[in-house]
């Protein structure tokens, strides 16, 4: 165990915000452990350890969401350089709406069109047709469809599935969006 702590980006002593701030892709996993102050002011100044067990978490399983932390950043690495990421979650929700549909071996296309208060916004629906102007992503057991025209915006963007007190669904996470309007519907 010690030799593990010794090769783990993430350890039990840095702070909340710092985590965030360095390694974004331990939003999730820290929410999924019931850790929803990712944005609070404490964050900066609480350690991991402090804050989970702020929580009510054991020391147990303060290593867990250690653990899984870790491993989010280790499978945040997998995905960089790619044209378009879509999060396990996302993609099981995916298959989820896909199977609903009757829409088995279909994909979601992906598109970025003019409209909202920002100027654009992105188009998502399923679609069973492709063409040779189309990038295809088969990743996680589901397909992805961007028209080239498209794949420049949307060049390492992230798809994900998000839930909140206002309901679920798909969220796009994208850097080349360099502003968005209020809403958050249009970039």
């Amino acid at each position: 165990m010690e030799q593990e702590a010794k090769t783990q980006t993430i350890t039990k002593d840095m702070t909340i915000g710092d985590v965030v701030a360095k390694y974004p892709a331990c939003i999730e996993a820290l929410q999924a452990a019931g850790v929803h102050c990712v944005g609070c002011h404490v964050s900066y100044y609480e350690t991991l350890e402090q804050g989970f067990k702020g929580h009510g978490m054991s020391d147990e399983e303060v290593e867990i969401v250690i653990s899984n932390l870790n491993k989010a950043v280790e499978e945040s690495k997998l995905d960089e350089g790619k044209d378009f990421i879509i999060t396990s979650k996302a993609a099981e929700k995916l298959k989820e709406v896909l199977k609903d549909n009757s829409k088995d071996g279909s994909g979601l296309r992906v598109e970025v069109v003019p409209g909202g208060c920002s100027g654009s916004q992105y188009s998502l629906e399923l679609d069973d047709n492709t063409t040779d102007l189309d990038n295809v992503i088969d990743e996680k057991g589901v397909r992805i469809i961007i028209s080239k025209d498209n794949i420049q915006f949307l060049k390492g963007a992230k798809l994900d599935y998000v839930e909140s007190l206002q309901g679920g669904g798909f969220k796009i996470s994208n850097s080349n969006a360099h502003s968005s309007c209020g809403c958050g519907q249009s970039f």
